[in-house]
C-alpha cells in the first residue's frame, strides 16, 4: 500500500514557520499584508476567499479586500490595481481570475506589480520562474506540490520526473521548479504518443491534465512518487483527482490524496508568498 502524503502535515509545518516569520516582521513594524482583489460575486472565488481570510488569520497575515462589481468598467480596475501597485502597506496581491469578459484579462493581470504577484499570474512572474529569479512568484499550485516533495523528503536530484499537462498554471512550472531541483523532466500531455509507457517511465509524476481518474493502473508502477493536483467533480458530487487513487494505492509508493492533498497546501503556500513579499520590501 501506498505512503499517503497528506497536506494537513505540510501545512502545519508551513504554518508554524510563516507564523514565526511574522513574528519577526512585526519586531521590525511590518505586518505582512495580502490584498485581495475579486471583481464579481463567483461562488469559487468567494469559497477561496474565505478560505484564504482564515488561513491569514490563523498565521498573522493581515487582509484587505478590494471588491468590485461584476460590470466594473475595466479602467476602473486598472485604478484599482495602480492604487494597490503603489501601497506600501500591500505586500502581496490576490486577484481572482478568470475576469468578466468585457474585461482585457491579459492586459489587466500584467499591469500587476510582479514583486506583489503572490500567484504568479504576471508575464514577468513567470518569466522569472523559468530563468530561475526570484522576480516575482510562482503560481501557488506547482509551488504548493513543491513544497510537499520537499516535506517528505523527496530528494529529486537525477530522479525521472513526468509532468503530465502543460498549462501556465501548473505544468509548465512545475516542470521548471523540478529542473531547479535537478530532476530530469519531460512534459507531456493528451497528444502524447503512448503516454501510459511515458508516466510509467518516472520515478515522480505530477498530473495535472484536468480529467477525472485519466491516471489509471496502465500508467503506474512500483514505487513511484505520484503527486495530482486535480480536483475534478463526478456526477455524484464527490472529488476526484486526476490519478484512479484506489488503483494507485495499491501500486505506487506514494501518493497525494483529492481532496486533502494539494489543495489543501496552496493557501499557505499564498500566505507564505506574502511574507516572502514582506521581506523582501524590507531590503530594497
Amino acid at each position: 500500500m501506498a505512503i499517503i502524503y497528506k497536506g494537513s502535515e505540510v501545512v502545519e509545518a508551513l504554518n508554524n514557520n510563516i507564523i514565526a516569520a511574522v513574528e519577526e516582521l512585526k519586531t521590525q513594524g511590518v505586518v505582512p499584508t495580502l490584498a485581495i482583489l475579486r471583481v464579481g460575486e463567483r461562488g469559487d472565488d468567494i469559497s477561496y476567499e474565505k478560505g484564504a481570510t482564515k488561513r491569514a488569520e490563523k498565521v498573522g497575515v493581515a487582509i484587505k479586500n478590494v471588491i468590485l462589481p461584476a460590470d466594473v468598467a475595466e479602467e476602473v480596475l486598472v485604478e484599482e490595481i495602480e492604487k494597490l501597485n503603489q501601497d506600501s502597506s500591500v505586500h502581496g496581491v490576490l486577484m481572482f481570475r478568470p475576469l468578466p469578459k468585457h474585461i482585457n484579462e491579459d492586459r489587466v493581470r500584467n499591469l500587476l506589480a510582479a514583486e506583489k504577484d503572490i500567484d504568479g499570474i504576471t508575464d514577468l512572474s513567470l518569466a522569472g520562474v523559468f530563468a530561475g529569479i526570484p522576480t516575482g512568484f510562482a503560481p501557488c499550485t506547482p509551488s504548493a506540490c513543491m513544497e510537499i516533495l520537499d516535506y517528505f523528503g523527496v530528494d529529486c536530484k537525477g530522479k525521472k520526473a513526468v509532468v503530465v499537462g502543460r498549462s501556465l498554471v501548473v505544468g509548465k512550472p512545475a516542470a521548471m521548479m523540478l529542473l531547479d531541483r535537478h530532476a530530469t523532466v519531460t512534459v507531456t500531455h493528451s497528444r502524447t504518443v503512448d503516454l501510459p509507457s511515458v508516466v510509467r517511465a518516472a520515478d515522480i509524476v505530477i498530473a495535472c491534465i484536468g480529467k477525472a481518474k485519466m491516471i489509471n493502473a496502465d500508467y503506474l508502477a512500483p514505487d513511484q512518487i505520484v503527486i495530482d493536483v486535480g480536483i475534478n467533480v463526478l456526477e455524484d458530487g464527490s472529488l476526484s483527482g486526476d490519478v484512479d487513487f484506489a488503483a494507485a494505492e495499491n501500486i505506487v509508493g506514494a501518493i497525494t490524496p483529492v481532496p486533502g492533498g494539494v489543495g489543501t497546501v496552496t493557501t499557505s503556500v499564498s500566505m507564505k508568498h506574502v511574507v516572502e513579499a514582506a521581506q523582501r520590501s524590507l531590503k530594497i
